[in-house]
């Protein structure tokens, strides 16, 4: 592990090589501030000590480094000992700060707490590397509890299925439980093919899916094979069902229960055995008491349905997902970009993602694009994160009691210390116990409201 000493004093800076060097780890040394600089640029070292005898230009310093990198853990040494100045380097990003003339016993103590914590972290991130490859499920992330009900549905459900309704916001995974479904089915060998019913006009859907002959209409030069009979033998994906036409779903439902289609402009009937997998980001049932979906399909589609929970139920996933995506764009861009600091991970966390995992992807893509570092930081964030608005949350703040206000505030300053319930006691006055008592109320109420919406769900 990489430790730089930035010392102008000679004699100081001997007497800390000689403290430092029983520990493992590669001393690296500048004598002042902007050699210094130039070598934490370029070694990137975990640890930095800064003794500049200018106690400005030890704080002006320490923030261009921690602007570099802001995981660096920068200890500031100098002879003001006023509570003052500990105090603003404290506040600017210092981790410790050490008196001149230096004591070297504490100086080692300071050094040994640092690089025990520093191992513990590159532990955690081994750990998080095993987490992240036991908790993926064909090409899906998660350890959440509702995700793994959908998993296990998965596979309950790949080996037997004939039609599948997949239900969930935009951007939850639908297509990818659809592939997961055809690569765990009887069929995997056959073809997998994919229609976006919203896509496509209501005159070229039905020529979509089941093909047309030559001379049918104007332009058809040669007979074209639609979906269904391409797929013949294997899956076909029918993405966004609820936006299809009736008429095309009228046509729909004659192929799932007579397995017979007929190309647009032929009289022949061809026999076609797939298996079926539809997905929608609306509520079906809405739809068929407003006569915008026919019953009759609906009830042969939902037959099995696999319903995906969004992200904001789901936060506990982040962290691996954050992981596992920064590293895909990191190598597609040929970027050394290895995570996220903790600020930009609490700002994540604090955000309610409307988009899904997709928008997630969507936030990180950009983010490994503008990273000029190894880790990615608010600045690389889209501005929208960088700066949440907050006038919609206030609006809403208004028709909450008291002790919803207060559970909401407890989240707030929870996602903003990235997750440290005892910095979370400390700002708000109140002891670790009442935080942990009002995170079981909430967990306990949001519970209670997935049981209430399974049992509405099922009726």
């Amino acid at each position: 592990m990489k430790v730089l000493l930035v010392e102008e004093d000679r004699e100081s800076l001997a007497q800390l090589e000689g403290a430092l060097g029983e520990l493992e780890v590669e001393l690296l040394t500048a004598s002042d501030a902007e050699q210094g600089l130039s070598v934490f640029r370029d070694a990137h070292p975990r640890i930095v000590l800064l003794g500049l005898s200018s106690p400005e230009q030890v704080l002006e310093t320490l923030l261009k480094m921690l602007e570099q990198d802001p995981g660096a853990d920068i200890i500031v040494a100098g002879g003001d000992t006023s509570a003052e100045f500990t105090l603003r380097a404290i506040r600017k990003g210092a981790c410790d700060y050490l008196v001149r003339p230096f004591d070297l016993q504490r100086v080692r103590e300071v050094f040994a707490s640092l690089l025990s914590l520093a191992q513990e972290r590159q532990r955690f991130l081994q750990l998080d590397e095993q987490l992240v490859e036991a908790s993926q499920f064909e090409g899906m992330t998660s350890r959440s509890p509702l995700m793994w009900e959908v998993f296990s549905k998965v596979r309950r459900i790949a080996p037997h299925f004939q039609t599948v309704l997949v239900t969930g916001s935009t951007g939850t995974g639908k297509e990818l439980v659809a592939r997961a479904l055809h690569r765990l089915s009887p069929v995997a060998s056959r073809p997998f093919a994919v229609c976006n019913c919203s896509a496509l006009v209501e005159s070229l859907l039905e020529t979509e899916l089941f093909g047309y002959v030559r001379g049918a209409f104007t332009g058809a030069q040669q007979d074209k094979t639609g979906v269904f009979e391409y797929a013949n033998g294997g899956c076909v994906f029918l993405d966004e069902i609820g936006e299809m036409p009736l008429t095309a779903q009228a046509k729909l439902l004659r192929v799932l229960q007579n397995h017979e289609i007929r190309r647009v402009g032929s009289p022949m009937v061809r026999t076609v055995e797939v298996r079926v997998i539809a997905a929608t980001n609306r509520n079906l049932r809405s739809m068929v008491e407003e006569r915008l979906f026919r019953q009759d399909l609906f009830y042969r589609l939902a037959l099995l349905e696999i319903a995906l929970p969004r992200l904001a139920e789901r936060k506990e996933d982040l962290p691996l997902l954050e992981r596992r995506i920064v590293k895909k764009f990191a190598g597609e861009y040929n970027k050394p970009i290895v995570g996220l600091t903790r600020r930009a991970q609490a700002r994540l966390a604090a955000h309610s993602w409307p988009g899904n995992v997709r928008e997630l992807e969507n936030v990180l893509a950009n983010a490994c694009m503008m990273a000029q570092r190894h880790v990615i930081d608010l600045q690389d964030l889209p501005e929208y994160l960088r700066v949440p608005s907050v006038a919609g949350e206030e609006e809403a703040d208004e028709m909450l009691t008291f002790a919803e206000m207060q559970e909401r505030h407890l989240e707030r300053v929870l996602a903003r210390v990235g997750g440290n319930k005892a910095r979370a006691a400390q700002l708000l006055g109140i002891s670790r116990a009442t935080v942990y008592e009002t995170l079981a109320r909430i967990e306990s109420r949001r519970a209670s409201k997935q049981v209430e919406k399974k049992a509405a769900g099922q009726a």
